[in-house]
Formats: C-alpha cells, sequence, structure tokens
C-alpha cells in the first residue's frame, strides 16, 4: 500500500481536502494522516511494519488504519465486526498478525487477550491496538498488501492475499472505464470488509484524490440521500441493494448525478435492473469478478442496454478470459463451458500458516473460477451460474441459474433465489424463495403459469414457492446461498427458526 499512501500524502502537503464523509461528518487528509502516524507508533514503535488485522467498518477508521500500514511498508488484512471466535481464530492462525487493531467489544470476543496478551494500547478514538513485540516480516507475503477474507467451501474462511499492482490494476481501470477524474467523490456502500469493497473503495479513493462517502451500516435512504447531497460519481454494490435504491428513489432520478453503478456478487435480471436505474437516474453496469481476481470484466456506461444489464461486461486490457468445454478445449462464441481468468488482478495466493500458498494454475497461468462462461462475438461475456449451482432431482440436473433468470423476468417478483429441498425418494426437489414488488403473496400456480409463457422446461419448474420478507444475505450483502438452503429446509419442514 505504500505507492498509493505516498502519493495520497503528497497530495495532502500540497494541499488539504475532504478525504472520508461518514457517519461522523467530514474528515480531512492532513486529520486522517495524523491519526495514522499515531497508530503506525503504537503498531510499530521505531521500526518498519509488519501484518495487521484489522476491523474494517464503514468509517474514516479503516482509512486512518490503511494509511498507517502504508506508511510503514506493512500488510493489512481486513475483518468483518461481524466475523464470529471461530472464524477469527482460523484467519489468525493463517495470518499470524503482528498487530491487531479492533473496537474493545471485538477483541474480547475473539479472545485476543489470550492471543495477545501484551499492553493494549487506545487509538483511532477509542479502538484498541495490540501488537507482538517481536521481529516483523512482510515478505512472507510475497509481495501481497492486502489479505481479504472470503468463504470457502469447507466454511473456513480464505485469506486471499492481493499485491499493490493488482489493486492499482483494478481500479485503473475502473476509472478510465467510468470516466472518472482526480478529486471525484466514490461511495462505498457494501462492508469495506470485502476485499472488493475495499479495493473499489478504500485504494480507488486514495488514488483519486477525492471523498471516500460512508454509511455505518445499510440504509438504503440514507444511502441514496447521503450520495446525492455529496455529488458521489460512482459506487459498486450488489443487486440487492441497487434494486433498494431504485424502489426508494420511486423515480426520482436521486442519482443523476453518478455517472454509473457497478453491480455483481449476486444473480441479476435486466429487467428489473433497467427499472433500477430509470429510478434512480444514472447507468447500472453488470460486471464479473473475484476476490482472487478483482473486478476483471465490465461494460461502459454508455454500452447500450442490451449489453450493460443483459451481459457481463468484457474483460479489462490485459486481463484473459476463457472458456473450457469438458474435454479441455477452449469454447467458441456461443457455447458455455468452464471459467479461467488471467491477468494483471490475479491474486498471490491464499494465506495459509503465515504465509503464502500459492494458487492452482493450469499450466499457461490460468486460474479456474468455478463459474460457467458464455462468450459472445463481440468480445463480451455473460456468466451462466456456478459449475455447482444445480439441484440434482431423480437424477436429473437442473441448473438454478436458469430458473431464476426465468422467475426475474415475471414483473411482480422483486427477487428471488432457487435453493434445494431434500427429497426421500427424488434426493431433491426445487423450492423457490420470493420476494414480491408489492409486499402481497405469490403462489406456485402464478410462478408457474409464467415460466410456462416464457418456455421454461416443465422438468424445471419449481415445486414449492414461498413469499418471505427479504432473502439471506451474507455479511457483505451478497445473497448467502446457504442460508436459502437452510430457509427453503424450514419452510419445508415447518421447523421453526432457532434463532
Amino acid at each position: 500500500m505504500r505507492q498509493v499512501v505516498r502519493e495520497f500524502q503528497q497530495r495532502a502537503e500540497q494541499a488539504d481536502f475532504v478525504a472520508v464523509i461518514d457517519d461522523d461528518g467530514s474528515h480531512t487528509a492532513r486529520e486522517l494522516l495524523a491519526e495514522a502516524g499515531r497508530l503506525a507508533e503504537a503498531m510499530f514503535p521505531g521500526g518498519p511494519g509488519g501484518t495487521v488485522m484489522l476491523q474494517a467498518d464503514n468509517s474514516w477508521r479503516t482509512v486512518a488504519g490503511s494509511l498507517a500500514v502504508g506508511l510503514r511498508g506493512g500488510v493489512l488484512a481486513v475483518v468483518n465486526r461481524h466475523t464470529t471466535h471461530a472464524e477469527f481464530a482460523a484467519a489468525y492462525e493463517d495470518i499470524r498478525p503482528d498487530a491487531v487493531v479492533a473496537e474493545a467489544s471485538a477483541s474480547d470476543e475473539w479472545g485476543l487477550p489470550e492471543l495477545l496478551p501484551g499492553p493494549v494500547d487506545a487509538v483511532l478514538d477509542g479502538w484498541t491496538c495490540r501488537a507482538t513485540p517481536g521481529p516483523r516480516e512482510v515478505s512472507r507475503w510475497s509481495g501481497g498488501v492486502l489479505i481479504g477474507l472470503t468463504s470457502g467451501s469447507t466454511g473456513r474462511p480464505k485469506g486471499v492475499v492481493q499485491s499493490e499492482e493488482a489493486l492499482r490494476y483494478a481500479c485503473a481501470s475502473t476509472i478510465d472505464i467510468n470516466g472518472l477524474a482526480p478529486g471525484d467523490a466514490v461511495a462505498a456502500i457494501v462492508p469495506l470488509s470485502s476485499t472488493a469493497a475495499y479495493c473499489f473503495g478504500v485504494y480507488l479513493s486514495l488514488l483519486l484524490g477525492g471523498p471516500l462517502v460512508l454509511t455505518s451500516k445499510w440504509d438504503r435512504a440514507l444511502a441514496l440521500r447521503r450520495m446525492a447531497e455529496t455529488e458521489v460519481r460512482w459506487t459498486m454494490c450488489v443487486p440487492t441493494m441497487a434494486l433498494q435504491m431504485g424502489a426508494e428513489a420511486a423515480g426520482s432520478g436521486a442519482l443523476s448525478g453518478v455517472r454509473a453503478i457497478t453491480v455483481g456478487g449476486g444473480p441479476m435480471d435486466r429487467g428489473a435492473l433497467a427499472r433500477a436505474e430509470r429510478s434512480l437516474g444514472t447507468k447500472i453496469l453488470r460486471v464479473f469478478g473475484m476476490s482472487e481476481c478483482l473486478g476483471h470484466t465490465s461494460p461502459r456506461p454508455d454500452d447500450p442496454e442490451e449489453i450493460r444489464l443483459g451481459r457481463d461486461g468484457r474483460p479489462f486490457p490485459g486481463t484473459h478470459l476463457r472458456a473450457l468445454t469438458p474435454d479441455g478445449a477452449e469454447a467458441g462464441p456461443g457455447v458455455t463451458g468452464r471459467a479461467q481468468v488471467r491477468g494483471p488482478s490475479l491474486f498471490v495466493g491464499y494465506a495459509r500458516d503465515g504465509r503464502v500458498e500459492r494458487p492452482e494454475l493450469t499450466e499457461d497461468g490460468f486460474f479456474p473460477t468455478g463459474d460457467l462462461l458464455l462468450t459472445h462475438e463481440d468480445g463480451t461475456v455473460s456468466i451462466m451460474g456456478r459449475e455447482k449451482d444445480i439441484i440434482i432431482r431423480g437424477g436429473r440436473n437442473i441448473d438454478i441459474t436458469e430458473i431464476e433468470r426465468a422467475v426475474a423476468g415475471y414483473p411482480r417478483v422483486a427477487r428471488a433465489c432457487v435453493a434445494a429441498v431434500p427429497d426421500e425418494v427424488l434426493g431433491e426437489r426445487v423450492a423457490l424463495l420470493v420476494v414480491t414488488e408489492d409486499g402481497h403473496g405469490i403462489d406456485l400456480a402464478e410462478v408457474t403459469g409464467h415460466l410456462e409463457s416464457v418456455g421454461l422446461s416443465k422438468a424445471k419448474w419449481p415445486e414449492f414457492v414461498y413469499d418471505v420478507e427479504e432473502l439471506p444475505q451474507t455479511k457483505v450483502g451478497k445473497l448467502d446461498r446457504s442460508g436459502a438452503r437452510e430457509l427453503a429446509h424450514r419452510l419445508r419442514t415447518g421447523t421453526p427458526d432457532s434463532a
């Protein structure tokens, strides 16, 4: 992080400017640098930087913490406040930090007094810093500067290690695509503990030298109002957030000053996104990316709607995305295959036992993403779902993404998710969770009537439909498919929520 922090520091020396606007108000670059200097000394007294686990909330503290780590050439690992004790313990084991910065209640919940029993410094206006006295070695991260936690298939969080070159490339590509200029304000409404939110929130704003506009928790009305009042030019979010802001705007065009809103990380329907962008008065861009290869596709704001909202962009310059058929051949346009990516934003590896574990790449350097990809003649791509996003009913594989896309085209459906429910005879059956636009109920007959009208094979129709207030979400606002399966199972069996 040293390069972008040095540039930020140089701009602040020439003239102070507002660098963060959050729930506490405005914070200037010089104020944040002063806080960063005090924090750096608490973490690394009189010496070079090390590896820091930082509770990354959506406030000025995350920016000040980033500056502190960058000033000393350290490595930053971002952690969500809602990380459980078990999740934190696993991440701590993999990262083995030299310091941990968090609010006192989080430190206690995570067991830090036992893990780091030494002195405790008060930092960042009421937070705590616990540091180890021993030598610090950042070279163990092989050039990595940021570690973000992402859920693994086993449930254990994986620490994704990214280099500053990767962060800079992803942000520079995003700035160019969206026509952003130095000093422009950008908003971060997704939790900054997400690797993508941190990259395209904190790092991108440092690179632009403009305000980072934050809300401490998701509130659609507050986010809409704050972005309009602070003249935000760009933000990224998950589809649910974009749709909820569109409903809140009620056709007012409240975000007409925003050049574009980038959306990714969940099921997306062209019709629903089109209604949201018309209501907001801006352009919405569907993208594809992942923690392991940050934001590597995007359309442009001036692309036609069918490209911006009906597909998932085109690869950033220098990034190569391909689809492979079952026999390993590269699939041509119009053929769905297993997605693989290679490019400048590809991660260094995973954090394991305090060091980098290199990723498993193909012989020619591609990373398998686990997605199903279809390429088009014009170079744009469409993500057709996850390789494992299937329900096996009576031996027949059913693609849940295909069902979700068909259901999402029904005007009364705001959001929908397909989930498997267990069945003694068939193994699995298809359930549908639906959030309606009007808040009124929806039944199976209404849904299957629509699916019949759009030509979806009857073999793929859901057998159960449940009207819900909201779909389960992860800590960063993405669709929680595991939670959706659990909810569908409870609704099917009539089991009460254990919470």
